[in-house]
C-alpha cells in the first residue's frame, strides 16, 4: 500500500512549493517521487518541493552551523539543488506558522546545500541574507530560441550558479521564447539559471534601482519568479553600472516584485533578498 503524507502548497511572487515536514529526516524520496509530486498535470503542481527536516538528521557534512532547521530543496525535475531564494522565505513562514520556530528581527539560521542563511522578518514577508557573491565576467555565450546569435552572459554566483543577459527594452523581454531552454556555450558542469533583463528608464529612480526580469530555471524551466536569480539579476546590473550603482534594487518579475540591497558584513559585501511568503493551502497525497 503507498504512503499517504501530509503536504503544504506554498509560493514566494508564484514560485510555487511543494512543503512536506519530515522533522526526523524518515522520508527517503526518489527524484522520481519529487518529480510526480511537482508534475502539474498529474500531481500537486509546483517548482520545486521543500523538504523540512532537522539539520541534525540530515548526512554528515550536508549542513553544519547553528540552524536547527535544514532546507532540502529539490527541483521540480527531482534535483538537488543548492538554495532557493524564493524556497527559503516560504520555508520560514512554514516554521513560524507551524509553531517549530520563531523568526523576528533577530533573524533566525536555516541550513541549505549552500551554507546556513540568516532569515529575518521584513514588512509582511522576510528578508534572507544570501551571503557573498562571486562575477564571473567570462561567462557563457546564450542563445535563446529564436535569437539569430548568441549574447553574452554575466556568470554571477550567489550559492547556486546563474547567467545574466541585458536585453535592449520591454519588446524584447516580452517576446522571448522560454518554452525551449536557453543554450549556454560553454555549458557549466553544473547548469545554471538563465535571467534575461532589462533595466528601467531611468535606471534609478528616488536612490533605488528599478529592473525587469523573466528566468528559466534549471530542472525547471520559466518560473513566474526565481528569488536567487532576481538577486544575480540586480547584482548583474550593479557591476555593469560601476561605481555609482545603488545599494538597493526593486526587481519586476511575472509574479510580482522583490527587494534586493546589498551591505557590508566585516570585510566582504552581502546581498539580502526581500519579498513575501504565502501559504495556500495543505492536504494529503499518496506517494508512488
Amino acid at each position: 500500500m503507498a504512503e499517504t503524507i501530509t503536504f503544504t502548497k506554498g509560493h514566494g511572487t508564484g514560485n510555487d512549493f511543494v512543503i512536506i515536514a519530515d522533522p526526523d529526516g524518515a522520508l527517503d524520496l526518489s527524484p522520481a517521487q519529487v518529480a510526480a509530486l511537482c508534475d502539474r498535470h498529474t500531481g500537486i503542481g509546483a517548482d520545486g518541493l521543500l523538504r523540512v527536516v532537522r539539520t541534525a538528521a540530515m548526512p554528515e557534512g550536508t549542513a553544519g552551523g547553528d540552524a536547527e532547521w535544514f532546507m532540502d530543496y529539490r527541483n521540480a525535475d527531482g534535483s538537488l539543488a543548492e538554495m532557493c531564494g524564493n524556497g527559503i522565505r516560504v520555508f520560514a513562514r512554514y516554521l513560524t506558522e507551524s509553531g517549530l520556530a520563531e523568526i523576528d528581527a533577530d533573524g533566525a539560521r536555516i541550513a541549505t546545500r549552500a551554507g546556513a542563511k540568516t532569515v529575518t522578518r521584513a514588512g509582511t514577508g522576510f528578508e534572507v541574507d544570501l551571503g557573498a557573491w562571486s562575477v564571473d565576467e567570462d561567462g557563457p555565450l546564450v542563445r535563446v530560441r529564436g535569437w539569430n546569435v548568441a549574447r553574452p552572459g554575466l556568470g554571477i554566483d550567489v550559492g547556486n550558479p546563474h547567467v545574466v543577459v541585458v536585453l535592449p527594452d520591454d519588446d524584447d523581454l516580452d517576446g522571448l521564447d522560454l518554452t525551449w531552454r536557453p543554450i549556454l556555450d560553454p555549458e557549466p558542469a553544473a547548469g545554471a539559471n538563465v535571467e534575461l533583463v532589462v533595466p528601467a528608464e531611468p535606471l534609478v529612480q528616488n536612490g533605488v534601482g528599478r529592473i525587469r526580469m523573466r528566468v528559466f530555471e534549471r530542472g525547471v524551466g520559466e518560473t513566474l519568479s526565481c528569488g536567487t536569480g532576481v538577486a544575480a539579476a540586480a547584482l548583474a546590473v550593479a557591476h555593469w553600472a560601476g561605481e555609482g550603482a545603488p545599494a538597493e534594487w526593486r526587481v519586476d518579475v511575472p509574479g510580482g516584485t522583490l527587494g534586493v540591497r546589498t551591505v557590508a558584513r566585516g570585510a566582504a559585501r552581502h546581498v539580502l533578498l526581500s519579498g513575501p511568503a504565502v501559504l495556500t493551502f495543505t492536504g494529503q497525497v499518496a506517494l508512488a
